[in-house]
């Protein structure tokens, strides 16, 4: 159960880090309401998972899995470029954190 709320807030993750550039520098009101909104609901479910996973492969997840799905997301939704070592960085992270995951201790 724990895993999967660790998802949970790495999909809050990246909902809060997508929601900042429609916000604008927090000008416009809804897009700046998603912000806090995912952002806070990513950190509580973080929270909810630290009494049964070590916090540091915890949070080695949480912001792996989130800067993946941002680069992905924002080369679908933004047109951002995917470059060959942008490949290999996003490959290196995802390897970091199955590895994590393979050696928890819960």
């Amino acid at each position: 159960m724990a895993w999967l709320l660790l998802l949970a807030a790495a999909a809050f993750e990246i909902a809060f880090a997508l929601s900042m550039k429609p916000s604008e520098g927090f000008t416009r009101l809804w897009p700046t309401v998603g912000v806090l909104v995912f952002g806070i609901t990513s950190v509580y479910l973080l929270g909810r998972t630290l009494d049964r996973l070590p916090i540091g492969t915890a949070y080695a997840v949480w912001t792996g899995l989130g800067s993946v799905g941002v680069v992905v997301l924002g080369v679908l939704l933004f047109n951002e470029q995917l470059t060959p070592a942008r490949l290999a960085c996003i490959a290196l992270i995802l390897v970091g954190v199955v590895g994590l995951r393979l050696t928890g201790t819960a």
